[in-house]
């Protein structure tokens, strides 16, 4: 899967972006501040639907304009694709793959695939289990649109659950009692088809990322992945009967796959609390190099890959390592500090503090504000 192409106009800093991409590794090059985040933020966009780094619309659309357009051209497999985003400050954002209409971000799934590494991404071993949720979800869904439909009806009932327990104040009459055991039988349904898949899923990244931290870390060690779900020796239904009564005195769900977690181990202990800041980054960078390679390896299409100020968190020897273990395909990167002395961009894009228009270039040649 390879960017060939993509444009911009009112897209956070930019006024008008017009850029020819190469495959192999594209170098996002200039000091911090000048909007290189911009770019790698844009093409994942296309992908998403979001930004991955939790941006609002409004915050993408440069100031002083009503919108933001964003648009890429994808070669894969000798097919031609055109992605085309229209980011608006009032009303529904609008989205054409080769002129068709898109609703829902799984139908771009097959146009155009990331995989974003970046400095946030440290929070997935530091942070709370809700990020090790996220990234398994969103994993699920890269592999198979489908998924979705999974987590979304999960995500439905477990809202509407909530809501009757809260509204409930302590106590259930006789239809409020039927009512929840309706929203139970479904939940217990999508919950638990969402917990094996994504057990299934730490089974088979498991592997991947003990080979993957090696690479990164250049040091062998124990790492470990393990899905954790406390409910699923007896199912979650007999999980819900048992804490009923705790459920309607504070009116939330208290057991489920929304409270489970991914359990990160190194060298056997947990290492959110017991492994260094450069190991939990190796950690980090791990989990994505091999959610990449699983990708890879379901699809037989490489993701284009995004690192987005990676470096700035990495000492030299990690730097140089990672770019080592990179699967082939085409990779953005973004850097303040410049590339490792060993490695050669097929492309540089260099941004100056004054840039607002990149003007149109070919690949092997620079830009600059």
């Amino acid at each position: 899967m390879h960017l060939r192409h993509l444009w911009l106009k009112d897209y956070r800093s930019y006024e008008s972006v017009d850029l020819e991409l190469t495959s192999g590794i594209c170098a996002v090059l200039g000091p911090n501040g000048v909007g290189k985040s911009n770019l790698l933020e844009a093409v994942s966009y296309l992908a998403m639907l979001e930004s991955f780094r939790g941006a609002p619309t409004d915050a993408m659309i440069r100031t002083g304009a009503a919108q933001a357009v964003v648009r890429g051209e994808v070669l894969d497999a000798q097919r031609e694709q055109l992605i085309e985003a229209e980011l608006l400050r009032t009303g529904r954002n609008r989205v054409l793959v080769n002129k068709q209409r898109v609703i829902r971000s799984t139908d771009l799934n097959t146009a155009l695939r990331v995989s974003v590494f970046s400095p946030d991404d440290l929070e997935m071993v530091k942070g709370g289990p809700a990020g090790r949720r996220n990234y398994l979800d969103q994993l699920l869904v890269t592999l198979d649109p489908k998924h979705h439909g999974i987590r979304s009806e999960f995500d439905k009932s477990l809202r509407q659950r909530n809501a009757l327990l809260k509204q409930s104040r302590g106590r259930l009459d006789e239809a409020a009692e039927f009512t929840l055991e309706v929203w139970d039988t479904k939940l217990v349904e999508s919950g638990e088809k969402l917990a094996d898949l994504r057990s299934e899923l730490v089974e088979q990244l498991a592997p991947l990322v003990r080979q993957a931290y090696t690479d990164v870390a250049s040091e062998r060690a124990a790492t470990e992945l393990r899905y954790e779900a406390p409910w699923r020796p007896g199912g979650l239904a007999d999980a819900l009967h048992a804490v009923r009564s705790d459920e309607l005195r504070r009116g939330l769900t208290l057991v489920g796959p929304h409270r489970d977690d991914l359990f990160l181990e190194l060298n056997g202990m947990p290492a959110r609390t017991h492994a260094s800041q450069g190991e939990q980054r190796s950690i980090a960078l791990a989990l994505r190099l091999a959610a990449h390679r699983l990708v890879l390896e379901v699809t037989k299409t490489a993701p284009v890959l995004l690192l987005d100020d990676v470096f700035s968190e990495l000492d030299p020897y990690r730097s140089a390592a990672l770019l080592r273990s990179l699967p082939e395909g085409q990779t953005l990167l973004s850097t303040a500090s410049g590339l490792p002395p060993e490695v050669v961009a097929a492309q540089e894009i260099h941004i100056a503090s004054s840039t607002r228009r990149l003007p149109e270039m070919a690949p092997g040649h620079e830009v600059s504000g």
